[in-house]
């Protein structure tokens, strides 16, 4: 299969010069290329300076060992996280560090925020629709990260947490069982949703997406939740 490169060029060229400039057609032009240029461009930036951030750690002189080694070393911290002996010494860790002030707060605030992302007892696994006001029709997405709260006196409340669009933070408010519905999709794609202001996330993983109408439970009761192995306490 033969190219004609001449046409090629021509038609190259009749895309990028045009016959006659506008104004609307150049700004046009230049946000389109703006929108596919700035998030590559961040994206790339932003491996970059996590790429020489990890990198930089064991201060190697040659680019890229100082990365393979942490990446090395962090994969075979998990490999042996199963064996006895090694769970025993960090054990013996995390009770030093639970028991010495001000250390206390910083590990276990990093250690249940990072397990409620990535750990076995995920806290961001269930997406909810909440109404705001009773009988209105305002609703706000949440997750809701705690099911019992007796340490609270609260026996028909929840702590549902509303992370903030383009932020790293969220509100933790405590409302009424009666005002939480259920969303059947992914906590990912809802995730996604909220942090883009709506702009992105869907349901690509096949789930419908349908939410159930008004009036349906989207949790035990306070007696089922105690009862359920997998409520939060």
């Amino acid at each position: 299969m033969s190219f004609d490169w001449k046409e090629i060029l021509k038609s190259l060229k009749d895309e990028i010069i045009p016959k006659r400039w506008d104004t609307q057609e150049f700004v046009r032009n230049f946000l389109e290329g703006l929108f596919l240029v700035v998030p590559v461009a961040v994206t790339i930036y932003v491996v970059f300076v996590v790429f020489n951030f990890i990198d930089g750690w064991l201060n190697i002189p040659v680019p890229g060992i100082g990365f393979l080694l942490t990446i090395g070393m962090l994969v075979l911290i998990g490999r042996l996280a199963s064996n006895v002996f090694f769970r025993g010494a960090m054990g013996s860790l995390e009770k030093v560090l639970t028991r010495t002030p001000f250390v206390k707060l910083v590990y276990t605030s990093l250690k249940d925020l990072i397990e409620a992302f990535m750990g076995e007892k995920k806290r961001f696994d269930q997406p909810v629709l909440v109404t705001l006001i009773p009988g209105g029709h305002a609703e706000a997405i949440g997750f809701v990260t705690r099911q019992n709260l007796d340490l609270l006196g609260l026996e028909d409340r929840v702590a549902v947490y509303f992370p903030q669009s383009y932020n790293f933070a969220g509100n933790l408010l405590v409302v009424p069982r009666s005002q939480i519905r259920p969303l059947h999709a992914d906590s990912a794609d809802i995730m996604t949703f909220i942090v883009s202001g709506g702009v992105s996330g869907g349901t690509a993983n096949g789930k419908t997406g349908k939410t159930p109408p008004n009036g349906t439970p989207a949790l035990p009761s306070p007696a089922e939740s105690k009862k359920s192995p997998d409520s939060f306490q």
